[in-house]
């Protein structure tokens, strides 16, 4: 397969290479969002081996404020607080992602950094949270950067959040966006690229407008593999090249699709990216499996529902044992009764496309 780069000069900030000296705050809203075409494999730094498409959530967002005063120091200084509560442990991964965008945002070591965020979802429950908190971050380094002189308009300011938290979580890029949303450079969409996702261009039916997502918590806390290290495992793989073709290829099927509104073929596609990824996982070496037996109990029961009362509701799952339930609005009452009968005691969050 053969990728690109593309020139990145375009995010290299404006601003004079000087000693910022201002001091305030500013805050930022990032829903998190739910791949329908998944990407599994990446290389340095963060470039997607395949393209990616997925529907940005509503309800499941970050709210982060970034407070900032001047650096006496000539590192990057920074502390964060998830729920009020100090997190040391979070603070590797920021300074991480600050050395990987310095060249692109250049007062980072002017300023120490307080970052207070949290969540409207539990943390480690299936939903991506590294997705809305870097979206969130990003958009408030933007922000900062209009504040110090950039004069960034609202595209550029999207786009250069979106590229900039691709450096910190992959699926980050697409959370900056609502809606439909399409990452990795593809010939199937016009103006996508590997540095930065953008609005899905193409015409949408309206069954897919506040298309429903229930995410059933099978189980909660951190994975047993964690997704750097899954991404990790397909460098070797020896079904990664068909993987890639196959995600590329469905996600030139779905483009009709999500024009037309044919649900069953929406099913088929989505729920056969989701056990792709799964079969990837349990096909790696070392391999691994991170569905549970309720997964595939829910999944089953969905299947049979489906069946017996023609009711459009289909699955997806990210890279954990939690299942994404995703229905139309218009069906919402009847699947509803459904999980209250299907899904145990398991808890719940029910959302949106936004």
């Amino acid at each position: 397969m053969i990728r690109y780069f593309e020139n990145m000069d375009e995010f290299k900030s404006k601003l004079n290479h000087k000693k910022f000296e201002e001091q305030g705050s500013v805050s930022a809203v990032c829903p998190s969002n739910i791949a329908l075409i998944k990407y599994w494999g990446k290389r340095e730094i963060q470039i997607p081996m395949n393209p990616s498409l997925s529907f940005t959530l509503n309800k499941s967002r970050t709210e982060t404020e970034l407070k900032f005063k001047p650096n006496p120091t000539n590192d990057f200084s920074l502390k964060v607080f998830f729920e009020g509560n100090h997190q040391p442990d979070f603070e590797p991964k920021i300074y991480s992602f600050f050395k990987r965008i310095e060249d692109f945002v250049p007062f980072l070591k002017d300023f120490e950094f307080e970052i207070h965020t949290s969540n409207t979802f539990p943390h480690s429950s299936g939903i991506a949270s590294s997705a809305s908190g870097m979206g969130a971050l990003a958009l408030c380094l933007t922000e900062i950067e209009n504040l110090l002189g950039a004069d960034l308009n609202a595209d550029q300011k999207l786009k250069k959040a979106s590229f900039l938290a691709r450096l910190g979580s992959g699926s980050a890029c697409r959370s900056v966006y609502p809606g439909v949303t399409v990452w990795g450079k593809t010939d199937s969409v016009s103006g996508s690229s590997d540095l930065y996702a953008i609005p899905y261009p193409y015409k949408i039916h309206p069954i897919f407008k506040n298309f429903r997502d229930t995410v059933v918590l099978i189980e909660e806390g951190q994975k047993s593999v964690s997704s750097t290290a899954g991404h990790d495992l397909m460098n070797d793989h020896p079904y990664a090249e068909k993987r890639f073709e196959s995600a590329e290829e469905n996600l030139k099927k779905l483009i009709p699709v999500l024009k037309n509104g044919d649900l069953e073929t929406f099913g088929t596609i989505v729920e056969h990216e989701a056990l792709s990824l799964h079969a990837m996982m349990m096909t790696s070496h070392p391999y691994y499996i991170l569905m549970k037996p309720d997964t595939m109990k829910l999944i089953e029961n969905i299947w049979t529902f489906r069946k017996q009362t023609s009711v459009p509701v289909f699955f997806t799952l990210d890279a954990g044992a939690n299942v994404h339930v995703l229905f139309p609005e218009n069906q919402s009452e009847k699947v509803s009764q459904f999980l209250k009968e299907k899904a145990g005691n398991h808890k719940m969050i029910e959302d949106f496309t936004g």
